[in-house]
Protein backbone atom coordinates (compact mmCIF):
# COMPACT_ATOMS: atom_id res chain seq x y z
CA UNK A 1 0.00 0.00 0.00
CA UNK A 2 2.21 2.68 -1.61
CA UNK A 3 1.15 5.90 0.51
CA UNK A 4 1.63 9.45 -1.43
CA UNK A 5 1.52 12.77 0.25
CA UNK A 6 -0.49 15.52 -1.29
CA UNK A 7 1.58 18.90 -1.64
CA UNK A 8 0.10 20.83 -4.23
CA UNK A 9 -3.48 20.98 -6.08
CA UNK A 10 -4.27 22.21 -8.78
CA UNK A 11 -8.23 23.20 -8.81
CA UNK A 12 -10.27 24.76 -11.43
CA UNK A 13 -14.35 23.78 -11.27
CA UNK A 14 -17.58 25.18 -12.16
CA UNK A 15 -19.24 23.58 -9.44
CA UNK A 16 -18.32 24.90 -6.14
CA UNK A 17 -20.84 23.56 -3.72
CA UNK A 18 -19.27 21.58 -0.90
CA UNK A 19 -15.76 22.94 -2.47
CA UNK A 20 -14.86 25.39 0.40
CA UNK A 21 -14.93 22.13 2.65
CA UNK A 22 -12.14 20.24 0.69
CA UNK A 23 -10.18 23.42 0.35
CA UNK A 24 -10.15 24.35 3.84
CA UNK A 25 -9.12 20.66 4.98
CA UNK A 26 -6.62 20.18 2.54
CA UNK A 27 -5.29 24.17 3.64
CA UNK A 28 -5.03 22.70 6.87
CA UNK A 29 -3.00 20.31 6.05
CA UNK A 30 0.04 21.86 4.15
CA UNK A 31 -1.40 21.90 0.82
CA UNK A 32 -0.69 25.20 -1.74
CA UNK A 33 -3.17 25.74 -4.14
CA UNK A 34 -2.91 26.85 -7.97
CA UNK A 35 -6.39 27.72 -10.27
CA UNK A 36 -7.17 29.58 -12.73
CA UNK A 37 -10.32 33.08 -12.43
CA UNK A 38 -13.25 32.05 -10.74
CA UNK A 39 -12.20 29.21 -8.97
CA UNK A 40 -8.36 31.31 -7.89
CA UNK A 41 -11.47 34.21 -6.19
CA UNK A 42 -13.02 31.46 -4.60
CA UNK A 43 -9.96 29.92 -3.10
CA UNK A 44 -8.87 33.38 -1.79
CA UNK A 45 -12.36 34.55 -1.15
CA UNK A 46 -11.46 31.78 2.08
CA UNK A 47 -8.56 33.56 2.97
CA UNK A 48 -6.53 30.84 1.58
CA UNK A 49 -3.34 32.47 -0.79
CA UNK A 50 -3.46 30.26 -4.63
CA UNK A 51 -1.06 30.70 -7.42
CA UNK A 52 -2.96 32.18 -10.64
CA UNK A 53 -1.73 29.57 -13.23
CA UNK A 54 -0.69 32.13 -15.65
CA UNK A 55 1.87 33.35 -13.25
CA UNK A 56 3.46 29.85 -13.18
CA UNK A 57 3.07 29.64 -16.71
CA UNK A 58 4.13 33.09 -17.52
CA UNK A 59 1.30 32.75 -20.31
CA UNK A 60 -2.17 34.74 -20.04
CA UNK A 61 -5.64 32.69 -21.17
CA UNK A 62 -5.45 33.27 -24.56
CA UNK A 63 -7.98 32.90 -27.59
CA UNK A 64 -10.93 33.64 -25.42
CA UNK A 65 -9.82 31.54 -23.00
CA UNK A 66 -9.77 27.97 -25.13
CA UNK A 67 -6.05 27.99 -23.50
CA UNK A 68 -5.36 28.13 -19.73
CA UNK A 69 -3.61 25.35 -18.39
CA UNK A 70 -2.03 24.03 -21.69
CA UNK A 71 1.06 24.13 -20.88
CA UNK A 72 4.17 22.08 -19.72
CA UNK A 73 4.03 23.47 -16.34
CA UNK A 74 0.80 22.30 -15.59
CA UNK A 75 1.12 18.99 -17.60
CA UNK A 76 4.65 17.95 -16.59
CA UNK A 77 3.77 18.46 -12.78
CA UNK A 78 0.90 16.20 -13.20
CA UNK A 79 2.79 13.44 -15.70
CA UNK A 80 5.95 13.62 -14.06
CA UNK A 81 7.31 9.91 -12.38
CA UNK A 82 8.21 10.75 -8.72
CA UNK A 83 10.01 7.65 -8.85
CA UNK A 84 12.03 8.30 -12.22
CA UNK A 85 15.28 9.74 -11.68
CA UNK A 86 15.36 11.32 -15.41
CA UNK A 87 11.54 13.02 -14.59
CA UNK A 88 13.00 14.02 -11.57
CA UNK A 89 16.18 16.04 -13.17
CA UNK A 90 14.14 17.28 -16.26
CA UNK A 91 11.49 19.21 -13.61
CA UNK A 92 13.97 19.96 -11.56
CA UNK A 93 15.67 21.78 -14.94
CA UNK A 94 12.83 23.59 -15.92
CA UNK A 95 11.56 24.53 -12.71
CA UNK A 96 8.00 22.43 -12.78
CA UNK A 97 6.32 22.16 -9.80
CA UNK A 98 4.88 18.84 -8.76
CA UNK A 99 0.89 18.66 -8.97
CA UNK A 100 -0.43 16.04 -6.06
CA UNK A 101 -3.85 16.07 -6.92
CA UNK A 102 -6.00 17.78 -9.75
CA UNK A 103 -9.84 18.57 -9.13
CA UNK A 104 -11.41 19.85 -12.51
CA UNK A 105 -14.84 19.61 -14.12
CA UNK A 106 -15.95 20.15 -17.62
CA UNK A 107 -17.78 22.36 -19.61
CA UNK A 108 -21.54 21.39 -19.18
CA UNK A 109 -22.01 20.34 -22.81
CA UNK A 110 -24.86 17.47 -22.64
CA UNK A 111 -27.20 20.48 -21.22
CA UNK A 112 -26.14 22.54 -23.96
CA UNK A 113 -27.16 20.50 -26.42
CA UNK A 114 -30.50 19.46 -24.26
CA UNK A 115 -31.21 23.30 -23.92
CA UNK A 116 -31.22 23.29 -28.35
CA UNK A 117 -28.11 26.11 -28.54
CA UNK A 118 -26.68 26.66 -31.71
CA UNK A 119 -23.72 24.98 -33.18
CA UNK A 120 -21.20 27.63 -32.40
CA UNK A 121 -22.60 27.80 -28.73
CA UNK A 122 -22.54 24.14 -28.67
CA UNK A 123 -18.66 23.94 -30.01
CA UNK A 124 -17.67 26.28 -27.67
CA UNK A 125 -18.58 24.01 -24.55
CA UNK A 126 -16.38 21.34 -25.88
CA UNK A 127 -13.61 21.29 -22.97
CA UNK A 128 -9.85 20.81 -23.79
CA UNK A 129 -8.17 21.88 -21.12
CA UNK A 130 -10.76 19.81 -18.68
CA UNK A 131 -10.49 16.88 -20.49
CA UNK A 132 -6.91 16.75 -20.95
CA UNK A 133 -6.30 17.16 -17.28
CA UNK A 134 -8.03 14.66 -16.46
CA UNK A 135 -6.75 12.40 -18.56
CA UNK A 136 -3.42 13.32 -17.56
CA UNK A 137 -4.05 13.07 -13.58
CA UNK A 138 -5.86 9.49 -14.21
CA UNK A 139 -2.95 7.97 -16.52
CA UNK A 140 -0.40 9.35 -13.62
CA UNK A 141 -2.78 7.46 -10.78
CA UNK A 142 0.60 6.25 -9.29
CA UNK A 143 1.37 9.36 -7.75
CA UNK A 144 -1.75 11.92 -8.66
CA UNK A 145 -4.83 11.97 -7.32
CA UNK A 146 -7.89 13.10 -10.13
CA UNK A 147 -11.02 14.26 -9.07
CA UNK A 148 -13.05 15.08 -12.58
CA UNK A 149 -16.29 16.05 -10.77
CA UNK A 150 -18.54 17.06 -8.35
CA UNK A 151 -20.27 13.50 -7.89
CA UNK A 152 -16.23 12.60 -6.41
CA UNK A 153 -16.18 15.79 -3.89
CA UNK A 154 -17.94 13.78 -0.95
CA UNK A 155 -15.20 10.91 -1.39
CA UNK A 156 -12.52 12.59 -1.66
CA UNK A 157 -14.12 14.83 1.61
CA UNK A 158 -13.76 11.61 3.32
CA UNK A 159 -10.56 10.17 2.29
CA UNK A 160 -9.18 13.42 3.31
CA UNK A 161 -10.94 13.71 6.64
CA UNK A 162 -9.94 10.38 7.30
CA UNK A 163 -6.51 10.25 6.25
CA UNK A 164 -5.30 13.91 5.89
CA UNK A 165 -3.46 14.63 2.62
CA UNK A 166 -1.72 10.62 2.89
CA UNK A 167 -3.61 8.78 -0.23
CA UNK A 168 -2.71 4.93 -1.27
CA UNK A 169 -2.39 3.62 -4.71
CA UNK A 170 -5.77 2.13 -3.94
CA UNK A 171 -7.52 5.38 -3.52
CA UNK A 172 -6.03 6.81 -6.31
CA UNK A 173 -6.75 4.06 -8.57
CA UNK A 174 -10.23 4.30 -7.72
CA UNK A 175 -10.25 8.18 -8.86
CA UNK A 176 -8.75 7.18 -11.93
CA UNK A 177 -11.23 4.52 -13.03
CA UNK A 178 -13.83 7.36 -12.16
CA UNK A 179 -12.32 10.13 -14.48
CA UNK A 180 -11.97 8.10 -17.33
CA UNK A 181 -15.99 7.05 -16.60
CA UNK A 182 -16.34 11.43 -16.95
CA UNK A 183 -13.95 11.22 -20.07
CA UNK A 184 -15.41 8.40 -21.65
CA UNK A 185 -19.07 9.61 -21.06
CA UNK A 186 -18.31 13.14 -22.70
CA UNK A 187 -16.67 11.76 -25.60
CA UNK A 188 -19.88 9.81 -26.61
CA UNK A 189 -22.17 12.37 -26.05
CA UNK A 190 -19.59 14.47 -27.95
CA UNK A 191 -19.35 11.56 -30.65
CA UNK A 192 -23.10 11.31 -30.96
CA UNK A 193 -24.08 14.84 -31.08
CA UNK A 194 -21.75 15.30 -34.28
CA UNK A 195 -22.66 11.65 -35.48
CA UNK A 196 -26.51 12.93 -35.41
CA UNK A 197 -28.36 10.33 -37.39
CA UNK A 198 -25.59 8.56 -39.18
CA UNK A 199 -25.25 5.71 -36.78
CA UNK A 200 -21.58 4.91 -37.96
CA UNK A 201 -20.51 3.67 -34.54
CA UNK A 202 -22.51 2.17 -31.38
CA UNK A 203 -21.78 4.76 -28.79
CA UNK A 204 -23.90 4.31 -25.67
CA UNK A 205 -22.97 5.60 -21.77
CA UNK A 206 -24.59 5.46 -18.61
CA UNK A 207 -22.74 6.52 -15.78
CA UNK A 208 -25.04 5.38 -12.73
CA UNK A 209 -25.13 1.97 -11.97
CA UNK A 210 -26.84 -0.27 -9.40
CA UNK A 211 -26.06 -4.18 -8.68
CA UNK A 212 -28.92 -5.83 -8.66
CA UNK A 213 -29.63 -8.98 -6.48
CA UNK A 214 -29.64 -11.29 -9.37
CA UNK A 215 -30.13 -11.03 -13.08
CA UNK A 216 -32.83 -12.91 -15.02
CA UNK A 217 -32.24 -15.82 -12.77
CA UNK A 218 -30.50 -16.31 -9.65
CA UNK A 219 -27.30 -17.95 -11.11
CA UNK A 220 -26.81 -14.57 -13.44
CA UNK A 221 -25.31 -11.42 -12.21
CA UNK A 222 -27.42 -8.08 -12.84
CA UNK A 223 -27.01 -4.46 -13.03
CA UNK A 224 -28.78 -1.67 -13.87
CA UNK A 225 -27.55 1.08 -15.99
CA UNK A 226 -29.36 4.22 -15.56
CA UNK A 227 -30.59 6.46 -13.37
CA UNK A 228 -34.16 4.79 -12.08
CA UNK A 229 -35.20 7.54 -9.13
CA UNK A 230 -35.38 10.28 -12.19
CA UNK A 231 -38.48 8.21 -13.26
CA UNK A 232 -39.43 6.91 -10.02
CA UNK A 233 -40.02 7.55 -6.67
CA UNK A 234 -40.41 4.69 -4.78
CA UNK A 235 -42.53 4.89 -1.38
CA UNK A 236 -41.75 1.38 -0.11
CA UNK A 237 -41.12 -2.33 -0.78
CA UNK A 238 -38.00 -4.63 -1.05
CA UNK A 239 -34.80 -3.84 -3.81
CA UNK A 240 -36.17 -3.70 -7.34
CA UNK A 241 -35.09 -7.16 -8.93
CA UNK A 242 -34.15 -7.40 -12.86
CA UNK A 243 -37.64 -9.11 -13.54
CA UNK A 244 -39.10 -6.43 -12.02
CA UNK A 245 -37.44 -3.55 -14.17
CA UNK A 246 -38.35 -5.61 -17.09
CA UNK A 247 -41.82 -5.57 -16.51
CA UNK A 248 -42.07 -2.11 -15.11
CA UNK A 249 -40.57 -0.92 -18.36
CA UNK A 250 -42.74 -3.10 -20.40
CA UNK A 251 -45.98 -1.56 -18.04
CA UNK A 252 -44.78 1.99 -18.72
CA UNK A 253 -44.54 1.66 -22.49
CA UNK A 254 -47.87 -0.04 -22.43
CA UNK A 255 -49.80 2.62 -20.43
CA UNK A 256 -48.28 5.73 -22.40
CA UNK A 257 -50.79 4.88 -24.82
CA UNK A 258 -53.80 5.17 -23.34
CA UNK A 259 -55.35 8.65 -22.87
CA UNK A 260 -58.70 7.31 -20.87
CA UNK A 261 -58.69 6.20 -17.09
CA UNK A 262 -56.85 2.81 -18.02
CA UNK A 263 -55.42 -0.04 -15.57
CA UNK A 264 -53.33 -2.83 -16.25
CA UNK A 265 -51.56 -5.84 -15.08
CA UNK A 266 -48.83 -7.34 -16.78
CA UNK A 267 -46.96 -10.81 -16.42
CA UNK A 268 -43.53 -11.00 -18.33
CA UNK A 269 -43.92 -8.15 -20.34
CA UNK A 270 -47.55 -8.83 -21.40
CA UNK A 271 -50.62 -7.69 -20.26
CA UNK A 272 -52.86 -10.23 -18.53
CA UNK A 273 -55.86 -7.76 -17.78
CA UNK A 274 -56.91 -4.50 -19.19
CA UNK A 275 -59.38 -2.01 -19.02
CA UNK A 276 -60.60 1.34 -19.66
CA UNK A 277 -63.36 3.07 -17.80
CA UNK A 278 -64.24 6.34 -16.69
CA UNK A 279 -64.30 5.55 -13.02
CA UNK A 280 -60.45 3.99 -12.22
CA UNK A 281 -61.87 1.21 -9.53
CA UNK A 282 -64.47 0.45 -12.34
CA UNK A 283 -61.00 -0.30 -14.30
CA UNK A 284 -59.18 -2.32 -12.43
CA UNK A 285 -61.83 -4.52 -11.63
CA UNK A 286 -62.81 -5.17 -15.52
CA UNK A 287 -58.74 -5.68 -15.75
CA UNK A 288 -58.36 -8.08 -13.26
CA UNK A 289 -61.74 -9.84 -14.77
CA UNK A 290 -59.53 -10.23 -17.83
CA UNK A 291 -57.46 -13.12 -15.86
CA UNK A 292 -57.69 -13.16 -12.09
CA UNK A 293 -55.07 -16.33 -12.21
CA UNK A 294 -52.39 -14.41 -14.51
CA UNK A 295 -52.73 -11.38 -12.11
CA UNK A 296 -50.75 -13.33 -9.22
CA UNK A 297 -47.94 -11.59 -8.64
CA UNK A 298 -48.36 -9.22 -11.46
CA UNK A 299 -47.27 -5.67 -12.13
CA UNK A 300 -49.89 -3.21 -12.03
CA UNK A 301 -49.90 0.03 -13.54
CA UNK A 302 -52.32 2.58 -14.26
CA UNK A 303 -52.60 6.74 -15.52
CA UNK A 304 -54.67 8.13 -12.85
CA UNK A 305 -54.70 8.92 -9.21
CA UNK A 306 -55.23 5.69 -6.86
CA UNK A 307 -57.80 6.53 -4.54
CA UNK A 308 -59.24 4.21 -1.55
CA UNK A 309 -61.75 2.42 -3.41
CA UNK A 310 -59.42 1.32 -5.72
CA UNK A 311 -56.52 0.58 -3.10
CA UNK A 312 -58.89 -1.95 -1.27
CA UNK A 313 -60.01 -4.02 -4.50
CA UNK A 314 -56.10 -4.13 -5.47
CA UNK A 315 -55.00 -5.08 -1.90
CA UNK A 316 -57.18 -8.29 -2.06
CA UNK A 317 -54.62 -10.47 -4.12
CA UNK A 318 -50.81 -10.59 -4.57
CA UNK A 319 -48.81 -8.59 -6.59
CA UNK A 320 -45.30 -7.09 -6.50
CA UNK A 321 -45.46 -3.52 -8.08
CA UNK A 322 -47.95 -0.77 -8.87
CA UNK A 323 -47.12 2.19 -10.77
CA UNK A 324 -49.45 5.32 -10.50
CA UNK A 325 -48.84 9.08 -11.14
CA UNK A 326 -50.03 9.60 -7.54
CA UNK A 327 -52.18 7.85 -4.49
CA UNK A 328 -54.29 9.51 -2.30
CA UNK A 329 -53.36 8.75 1.51
CA UNK A 330 -55.75 6.15 2.42
CA UNK A 331 -54.94 4.64 -0.85
CA UNK A 332 -51.33 4.22 0.62
CA UNK A 333 -52.11 3.06 3.83
CA UNK A 334 -54.43 0.45 2.34
CA UNK A 335 -51.22 -0.67 -0.46
CA UNK A 336 -48.57 -0.37 2.66
CA UNK A 337 -50.01 -2.88 5.19
CA UNK A 338 -47.78 -5.60 2.47
CA UNK A 339 -44.26 -4.47 3.75
CA UNK A 340 -42.34 -5.83 0.23
CA UNK A 341 -45.16 -4.52 -2.13
CA UNK A 342 -42.93 -2.58 -4.42
CA UNK A 343 -45.09 1.06 -4.60
CA UNK A 344 -43.59 3.38 -7.32
CA UNK A 345 -45.08 7.12 -8.22
CA UNK A 346 -44.18 7.74 -11.69
CA UNK A 347 -42.61 10.85 -12.48
CA UNK A 348 -42.59 13.10 -16.11
CA UNK A 349 -39.49 11.56 -17.62
CA UNK A 350 -38.73 11.14 -20.97
CA UNK A 351 -38.11 7.95 -22.22
CA UNK A 352 -35.14 6.92 -25.07
CA UNK A 353 -36.50 6.46 -28.53
CA UNK A 354 -33.90 4.30 -29.31
CA UNK A 355 -33.89 0.50 -28.37
CA UNK A 356 -30.86 -2.05 -28.29
CA UNK A 357 -29.61 -5.10 -27.33
CA UNK A 358 -26.76 -7.15 -27.45
CA UNK A 359 -26.54 -9.85 -29.76
CA UNK A 360 -24.21 -12.08 -31.36
CA UNK A 361 -20.53 -10.89 -31.51
CA UNK A 362 -22.76 -6.84 -31.50
CA UNK A 363 -25.64 -4.32 -30.78
CA UNK A 364 -28.63 -4.61 -32.68
CA UNK A 365 -30.46 -1.32 -32.55
CA UNK A 366 -33.70 0.01 -33.35
CA UNK A 367 -35.69 3.27 -33.29
CA UNK A 368 -38.50 2.53 -30.72
CA UNK A 369 -41.81 1.92 -32.02
CA UNK A 370 -43.68 5.00 -30.67
CA UNK A 371 -46.51 4.78 -33.66
CA UNK A 372 -50.02 4.53 -31.86
CA UNK A 373 -52.98 4.40 -34.51
CA UNK A 374 -55.92 6.70 -34.62
CA UNK A 375 -59.27 6.59 -36.06
CA UNK A 376 -58.13 8.60 -38.87
CA UNK A 377 -55.78 5.95 -40.41
CA UNK A 378 -57.91 2.86 -40.08
CA UNK A 379 -58.86 1.25 -43.94
CA UNK A 380 -61.91 -0.27 -44.42
CA UNK A 381 -61.72 -3.15 -46.32
CA UNK A 382 -64.69 -4.90 -46.46
CA UNK A 383 -68.03 -4.27 -47.92
CA UNK A 384 -69.59 -3.84 -43.77
CA UNK A 385 -68.18 -0.86 -41.84
CA UNK A 386 -67.08 -1.23 -38.29
CA UNK A 387 -69.82 0.45 -35.83
CA UNK A 388 -68.61 3.35 -33.91
CA UNK A 389 -67.84 0.64 -30.37
CA UNK A 390 -66.19 -0.96 -32.74
CA UNK A 391 -63.83 1.89 -34.10
CA UNK A 392 -62.86 2.21 -30.44
CA UNK A 393 -62.68 -1.35 -29.43
CA UNK A 394 -60.12 -1.63 -32.80
CA UNK A 395 -58.03 0.77 -31.73
CA UNK A 396 -57.93 -0.24 -27.92
CA UNK A 397 -57.25 -3.83 -28.62
CA UNK A 398 -54.10 -2.42 -31.48
CA UNK A 399 -52.79 -0.44 -28.60
CA UNK A 400 -52.98 -3.99 -26.76
CA UNK A 401 -51.10 -6.33 -29.12
CA UNK A 402 -48.40 -3.33 -30.13
CA UNK A 403 -46.95 -4.28 -27.04
CA UNK A 404 -47.74 -8.06 -26.79
CA UNK A 405 -45.11 -10.82 -27.65
CA UNK A 406 -45.67 -11.95 -31.53
CA UNK A 407 -47.24 -13.87 -32.48
CA UNK A 408 -50.07 -12.79 -30.86
CA UNK A 409 -53.41 -12.08 -31.06
CA UNK A 410 -55.55 -9.42 -29.20
CA UNK A 411 -59.54 -10.49 -28.00
CA UNK A 412 -61.11 -7.06 -26.71
CA UNK A 413 -65.09 -6.20 -25.93
CA UNK A 414 -66.16 -3.21 -24.18
CA UNK A 415 -62.59 -1.84 -23.93
CA UNK A 416 -61.40 -4.61 -21.33
CA UNK A 417 -59.42 -7.01 -22.76
CA UNK A 418 -61.25 -10.51 -23.15
CA UNK A 419 -58.01 -12.71 -23.58
CA UNK A 420 -54.73 -12.56 -25.72
CA UNK A 421 -52.68 -15.13 -27.47
CA UNK A 422 -49.07 -14.98 -26.98
CA UNK A 423 -45.82 -15.70 -28.22
CA UNK A 424 -46.96 -18.54 -30.32
CA UNK A 425 -45.16 -20.02 -33.49
CA UNK A 426 -48.60 -19.98 -35.63
CA UNK A 427 -51.31 -16.92 -35.85
CA UNK A 428 -53.60 -19.65 -35.73
CA UNK A 429 -52.59 -20.91 -32.27
CA UNK A 430 -52.41 -17.74 -30.83
CA UNK A 431 -55.95 -17.19 -31.92
CA UNK A 432 -57.05 -20.79 -30.63
CA UNK A 433 -55.28 -19.34 -27.04
CA UNK A 434 -57.34 -16.54 -26.61
CA UNK A 435 -60.13 -18.16 -27.37
CA UNK A 436 -59.75 -21.02 -25.33
CA UNK A 437 -58.68 -18.61 -22.25
CA UNK A 438 -61.62 -16.58 -22.67
CA UNK A 439 -64.19 -19.24 -22.77
CA UNK A 440 -62.48 -20.62 -19.63
CA UNK A 441 -63.41 -17.10 -17.97
CA UNK A 442 -66.80 -17.94 -18.94
CA UNK A 443 -66.57 -14.23 -21.27
CA UNK A 444 -68.80 -13.76 -24.25
CA UNK A 445 -67.00 -13.37 -27.50
CA UNK A 446 -69.93 -12.30 -29.41
CA UNK A 447 -69.61 -8.90 -30.35
CA UNK A 448 -65.88 -8.66 -29.81
CA UNK A 449 -63.03 -7.54 -31.71
CA UNK A 450 -59.98 -9.11 -32.71
CA UNK A 451 -55.93 -7.34 -33.07
CA UNK A 452 -53.11 -8.82 -35.05
CA UNK A 453 -49.92 -7.81 -34.60
CA UNK A 454 -48.81 -8.91 -38.25
CA UNK A 455 -50.73 -9.59 -41.54
CA UNK A 456 -53.21 -12.59 -42.35
CA UNK A 457 -51.08 -14.99 -44.65
CA UNK A 458 -54.42 -17.12 -44.72
CA UNK A 459 -57.97 -16.50 -44.18
CA UNK A 460 -58.01 -19.58 -41.12
CA UNK A 461 -57.59 -17.05 -38.51
CA UNK A 462 -60.75 -15.06 -39.76
CA UNK A 463 -62.85 -17.79 -40.37
CA UNK A 464 -62.07 -18.94 -36.61
CA UNK A 465 -62.79 -16.07 -35.18
CA UNK A 466 -66.31 -15.79 -37.04
CA UNK A 467 -67.31 -19.08 -35.39
CA UNK A 468 -66.37 -17.89 -31.65
CA UNK A 469 -68.18 -14.44 -32.26
CA UNK A 470 -65.68 -11.54 -33.25
CA UNK A 471 -67.29 -9.26 -35.50
CA UNK A 472 -64.62 -6.71 -36.41
CA UNK A 473 -60.71 -7.16 -37.30
CA UNK A 474 -57.33 -4.93 -36.91
CA UNK A 475 -55.00 -5.90 -38.78
CA UNK A 476 -51.52 -4.79 -40.74
CA UNK A 477 -52.39 -5.62 -43.73
CA UNK A 478 -50.16 -5.93 -46.78
CA UNK A 479 -49.89 -9.52 -47.35
CA UNK A 480 -50.15 -11.09 -51.29
CA UNK A 481 -53.01 -12.90 -49.69
CA UNK A 482 -55.36 -10.21 -48.26
CA UNK A 483 -58.07 -10.88 -50.52
CA UNK A 484 -58.51 -14.11 -49.28
CA UNK A 485 -58.80 -12.49 -45.65
CA UNK A 486 -61.19 -9.77 -46.65
CA UNK A 487 -63.61 -11.84 -48.90
CA UNK A 488 -63.92 -14.78 -45.83
CA UNK A 489 -64.75 -11.54 -44.06
CA UNK A 490 -67.50 -10.00 -46.37
CA UNK A 491 -68.52 -13.79 -46.62
CA UNK A 492 -69.74 -13.78 -43.05
CA UNK A 493 -70.91 -10.22 -41.91
CA UNK A 494 -67.35 -9.15 -40.52
CA UNK A 495 -65.73 -5.85 -40.76
CA UNK A 496 -61.95 -5.16 -41.17
CA UNK A 497 -59.72 -2.02 -40.94
CA UNK A 498 -56.23 -2.03 -41.67
CA UNK A 499 -53.91 -0.11 -40.62
CA UNK A 500 -50.20 -0.25 -42.50
CA UNK A 501 -48.61 -0.83 -39.26
CA UNK A 502 -46.76 -4.12 -37.75
CA UNK A 503 -46.12 -4.19 -34.51
CA UNK A 504 -43.77 -7.27 -33.84
CA UNK A 505 -42.24 -7.75 -30.36
CA UNK A 506 -39.69 -10.16 -29.78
Amino acid sequence: MEIKQIKRALVSVYHKDKLDFIIQKLYAEGVEFISTGGTQTFIESLNIPCTAVEDLTGYPSILGGRVKTLHPKIFGGILNRRDLASDKEQIAEYEIPEIDLVIVDLYPFEATVAAGADEPTTIEKIDIGGISLIRAAAKNYNDVVIVASQDQYEPLLEMITANGANTTIEERRWFAKEAFAVSSHYDSAIFNYFDSQDESAFRYSENNSKVLRYGENPHQKGVFFGKFDDMFEQLQGKEISYNNLLDIDAAVNLINDFDDITFAILKHNNACGIASRPVLVDAWNAALAGDPVSAFGGVLITNAIVDKATAEEMHKIFFEVVIAPDYDLEAIEVLAQKKNRIILIIKDAKIRTKQFRSLLNGVLMQDKDTHTENAEELKVVTEKAPTTEEIEDLLFANKIVKHTKSNAIVLAKNKQLIASGVGQTSRVDALTQAIEKAESFKFDLKGSVMASDAFFPFPDCVQIAFEAGVTSVIQPGGSINDKLSITSCNENGLSMVTTGYRHFKH
